[in-house]
């Protein structure tokens, strides 16, 4: 049993790991996706760069390698609810961290979004449509990530009732999103983010 949980763990972590956007920008263009745009590895930089066409699908891999550990490898591997949560996270932490990528990837929103939709699909709809909203009104892909990180433990516990077990893991990975947008906050309030939907290869730079 503790093979099978370590096996099922680091098969988590390198599915998280996969730098989906790098992959793809190479591909297509050659270039290295964290020399252009903002750099950072996820899918709204890849969109800058490649445009919709290439994000959708990369966004919904990504949220892919968040909902197979939970929905598919926690069962596997005989794990609880919680349990599945962590595989889950350590998928998160691989898309954040990827061993492929020097341990620098992407934010971990499409990610963290696959858990979700994975343990509590009606808090993950309710996230989702927030997020939509906060992205048509303000046009800052950050700020409705982060509105969405927010609203994700409250529509757990009034949505899905036998999922309130999870308000507190939710509640903590709203946290680490915040914390991930820190310098987007900073850019939020100096007036610098730049709006979704303006390609650019000379968006502003992530700091570490």
């Amino acid at each position: 049993m503790t093979a099978v949980l370590a096996v099922a763990a680091v098969g988590c972590y390198l599915l998280g790991s996969i730098p989906t956007s790098y992959l793809v920008v190479k591909a297509v263009t050659g270039a290295d996706l964290r020399t252009l745009g903002s750099g950072n590895l996820g899918a709204t930089n890849l969109y800058r760069v490649l445009g919709w066409k290439f994000a959708v699908p990369v966004g919904m891999f990504d949220t892919v390698k968040g909902a197979v550990p939970v929905a598919v490898i926690g069962p596997w591997a005989g794990t609880g609810l919680v349990g599945a949560l962590l595989f889950g996270v350590l998928a998160v932490i691989g898309h954040v961290f990827p061993v492929f990528m020097r341990f620098k990837g992407g934010k971990g929103v499409a990610t963290a979004a696959g858990v979700v939709l994975g343990l509590a699909p009606g808090a993950f709809a309710a996230s989702l449509a927030v997020w939509g909203l906060v992205l048509t009104l303000s046009g800052y892909v950050s700020l409705a990530s982060i509105v969405a990180a927010v609203v994700l433990p409250g529509a757990t516990w009034l949505l899905q009732p036998t999922r309130r077990g999870m308000v507190l893991w939710f509640a903590a990975l709203a946290v680490a999103i915040i914390w991930l947008h820190r310098a987007n906050i900073a850019r939020l309030l100096h007036g610098t983010e730049l709006r979704f939907g303006r390609h650019t290869t000379t968006a502003p730079r992530e700091t570490p």
